[in-house]
């Protein structure tokens, strides 16, 4: 019986072809997923980390504290960064964690939104967040703010939710429920003054969590 291939030596030819094309798609392929694969981990190894941030509000005091640490990846690159700002004439405290340059960019969005409807933080809080949400450059953000005044305090993120506490307390970043669960422990069994609560809070976390450290920064509004 003769061979069908011998018989069909364009047969043989297009198997060769065929054969050919699979181990250069495979390798495309296995190549692509290498380089996606040293991307993600490039992105996600060097990515700046600002943490951690917490609100306590008390009496007729609000207080915002945060730790001074950057981290690059494994390394801690400042030790002293200022992580509070105060807008709209000094009524109002924002604090952030996460990537410094989109959090910058969300504090100028805040802070145009804040000129725009006359210092009324709940509906800059809303606006900020719809334009995160929706917005194809301010989507890519990655970061978490936490604003307050005398009488409110949000938690806003780009998923498009702005969280008012029923506490008064509220705290975002890596440490964010060390400090967050330290704080509301002071507030039920101590007569601590706001200011004192929030750096005993943030002490507390700066000794769990490795991204927070203990050069805080206090702002602090009265009633």
């Amino acid at each position: 019986m003769l061979d069908p291939i011998r018989q069909h030596p364009s047969a043989l030819y297009s198997l060769k072809m065929s054969t050919r094309a699979s181990v250069v798609q495979g390798a495309t392929a296995s190549a692509g997923s290498r380089s996606a694969s040293n991307a993600n981990s490039r992105s996600s190894g060097r990515r700046i980390r600002s943490t951690t941030v917490l609100c306590v509000r008390r009496d007729a005091s609000v207080v915002m504290a945060a730790d001074g640490q950057v981290t690059l990846g494994e390394s801690v690159i400042k030790h002293s960064a200022r992580k509070i700002r105060r807008l709209y004439q000094d009524k109002i405290l924002a604090g952030f964690a996460g990537s410094t340059a989109d959090a910058f960019s969300l504090f100028s969005r805040f802070e145009a939104k804040l000129e725009q409807y006359a210092g009324n933080l709940g509906r800059s809080a809303v606006e900020l967040a719809k334009d995160w949400r929706t917005d194809k450059m301010l989507r890519n953000l990655e970061a978490l703010l936490v604003v307050a005044d005398l009488k409110q305090t949000f938690l806003i993120s780009g998923s498009g939710d702005v969280i008012e506490p029923d506490e008064g307390i509220a705290a975002i970043g890596s440490g964010g429920s060390f400090a967050l669960a330290a704080a509301r422990a002071l507030v039920e069994n101590s007569d601590l003054p706001a200011r004192a609560i929030a750096e005993k809070s943030l002490r507390i976390a700066a000794q769990i969590c490795i991204y927070t450290n203990d050069q805080i920064t206090i702002e602090e509004l009265h009633g």
